[in-house]
């Protein structure tokens, strides 16, 4: 595409021709699921060998080509018209740098990253980034195949083993004073009722904003509300045992505030119904969040 314009008489309008130089950068954009890929399935393993440097150093670069992406779509966006001569001009300085950085990336992967990974990680490992990739997804192409390795490999990943009286979850594990401190922390309130309509936990957070206390543990969901309101609970609670919704949403403004209240139906692998879960968050500060504030 950049050679067509580059054969253009200076004078010619070359808008529609940067438009498809246009799609095809939004396109490229894609780039950034690879990345992700790497930087959160490939880079923990250069981690637990001992070299996080290079995965630093590369995950730094990938910003770099992000940012460059992302400012030559924009500037692309915000020309209405352009003559040849100029759209030569700005391929010259803005998409060419652009799309070489991807390329070097790629020349960093081939000959650096991918060579090194390789003697690091086990079939085993490349197994579970197999099996996690799907979350991320994929750059410009999705694989029609399913990866089998040879050795008989579980489709299961392996679970972070438990040392020292961990609780152990598929996802990692905690200290009990861990996992006591991690739900004490959380911004919003938790409670959790059973498959029998009995409330089991909820979470001791610093600043609730409905009250709880122990003594409506172990006691029928159904008694923790006003009558009026009991018939909306039972019928949240029949719908999700019958598998007929996930969620109900409600949100009140109560003493200047904006709270936002959420049942959750839990459910095990196979669908079945173990309890429903309530959130229940004060949304007024996030409602008046306005621009960004972020890490970097």
């Amino acid at each position: 595409m950049i050679s067509k314009l580059d054969a253009m008489p200076d004078d010619q309008d070359a808008t529609e021709a940067m438009r498809v130089i246009q799609q095809s950068l939004n396109n490229l954009m894609d780039v950034d699921k690879h990345y992700r890929r790497k930087e959160y399935l490939l880079f923990p393993y250069f981690e637990k060998n001992n070299l996080p440097g290079p995965a630093m150093v590369m995950w730094g670069k990938h910003d770099e080509v992000r940012n460059l992406l992302r400012e030559t779509i924009s500037g692309l966006q915000q020309t209405e018209t352009m003559l040849a001569a100029e759209a030569k001009a700005y391929c010259l300085f803005t998409i060419l740098p652009a799309i070489e950085s991807v390329d070097d990336m790629v020349y960093k992967e081939e000959k650096i990253l991918f060579p090194t990974a390789l003697d690091l990680l086990t079939e085993q490992d490349w197994y579970e980034i197999y099996l996690q990739s799907d979350e991320y997804g994929y750059c410009l192409y999705v694989p029609q195949f399913e990866w089998t390795p040879e050795g008989g490999f579980h489709k299961e990943m392996r679970k972070p083993a438990a040392v020292g009286g961990r609780v152990q979850m598929p996802t990692g594990s905690f200290a009990v004073d861990e996992l006591i401190a991690t739900f004490s922390a959380l911004p919003f309130d938790l409670t959790f009722v059973d498959k029998e309509d009995t409330v089991r936990y909820f979470t001791p957070g610093k600043e609730r904003i409905f009250d709880r206390s122990r003594a409506i543990l172990g006691r029928k969901v159904q008694y923790c509300h006003p009558p009026k309101s009991v018939h909306i609970v039972n019928q949240i609670i029949k719908d999700f045992k019958a598998g007929k919704q996930e969620r109900a949403r409600f949100w009140i403004n109560m003493g200047g505030r904006m709270i936002y209240i959420c049942y959750y139906a839990v459910r095990d692998a196979q669908g079945g119904y173990l309890g429903t879960l309530e959130v229940t968050q004060d949304l007024t500060e996030v409602r008046s969040l306005q621009g960004e504030q972020r890490l970097l």
